[in-house]
């Protein structure tokens, strides 16, 4: 029985942390070639070890990568993977012309940065996408895969189809459960829907999913019924029953990113994420109370 060829695709992934990582091994895996970009100790460690992954659903693996400091090369793609905390500064590793005619594809939480990638590389080139996974860097060049599944939604209205859907084959084939979404908003808004009342409400309390969505019931379907309100005035589908639904299914002890970098020490994704929300609610004139007391907390010295 023959084996499907690949086409080989070169993808730069900036950021190789718990998402960039896996997904740089995963395409590595395929036979795609990767260049990881990161700072000069990770790049080395990378470049001399490549990235190890532990994984019940993946396997446990080596994958040979390349890596540098900076892009200097055109890319079929480059996978953007860093925090929003941290995207202007590692957007100098991406100078403008880099990346040549590839696609710009930020996994990103929020829904605000297409617009600031777009005035940097064009809008011709930036295909916003999402994904689900639980993933973690515990080391450089070691990432530690927790979920039984990891499932990306690519959208892109005014980028190249066949280089999105080129792309979406590449992840499918490399183990991702991989979609071409028409709505740019409706994708992000959909990701941003479940998001933020589950890192708001698991970071104030401090507790996993299970704890919050128990102890705290009222204040989360409130907060779900407030997000569901903006993203709908967004234009973007919302079904507040269903996201709570999705909360109960989720295993108990279940932490937001969000929470594991208020537990670490780390910047918090808290202007992306609420921010954001509130900033969407005020243009459309949604009333959003809970919402803004969780980020004025959350925001407040010493929390």
């Amino acid at each position: 029985m023959k084996t499907a060829q690949v086409t080989r695709m070169t993808v730069a992934v900036l950021g190789p942390g718990g998402v960039g990582g896996l997904l740089a091994a995963l395409l590595a895996r395929a036979g795609h070639r990767v260049i990881c970009l990161a700072g000069a100790e990770t790049a080395r460690t990378l470049g001399a070890d490549g990235i190890r992954v532990r994984s019940g659903h993946f396997g446990d693996f080596t994958a040979r990568v390349e890596a540098d400091t900076e892009l200097r090369e055109p890319v079929d793609a480059c996978l953007i993977a860093v925090k929003a905390t941290a995207l202007d500064a590692a957007l100098e590793r991406v100078p403008a012309k880099a990346p040549g005619d590839g696609l710009l594809v930020p996994f990103l939480n929020g829904v605000e940065h297409p617009a600031v990638l777009r005035e940097l590389y064009g809008r011709d080139r930036v295909a916003p996408a999402v994904i689900r996974v639980e993933s973690a860097r515990v080391a450089p060049g070691l990432i530690e895969h927790g979920s039984p599944f990891a499932e990306a939604d690519l959208t892109g209205e005014t980028v190249d189809r066949e280089r999105l859907d080129a792309l979406a084959e590449a992840l499918a084939g490399a183990g991702v459960g991989t979609r071409v979404q028409e709505g740019e908003v409706a994708t992000l808004w959909a990701k941003m829907s479940f998001l933020a009342p589950f890192a708001l409400l698991t970071t104030q309390y401090r507790l996993p999913l299970g704890d919050v969505r128990t102890l705290h019931r009222e204040e989360l379907a409130a907060l779900v019924a407030e997000t569901a309100a903006v993203s709908s005035a967004c234009g973007a589908p919302a079904d507040p029953a269903a996201a709570l639904a999705r909360y109960d299914s989720f295993p108990p002890a279940t932490k937001s990113s969000m929470q594991r970098d208020a537990e670490a020490g780390r910047p918090l994704e808290l202007d992306a994420i609420g921010g954001a929300l509130l900033r969407a609610a005020d243009r459309y004139g949604v009333p959003v109370p809970v919402a803004s007391g969780l980020v004025r907390e959350l925001a407040a010295p010493g929390h």
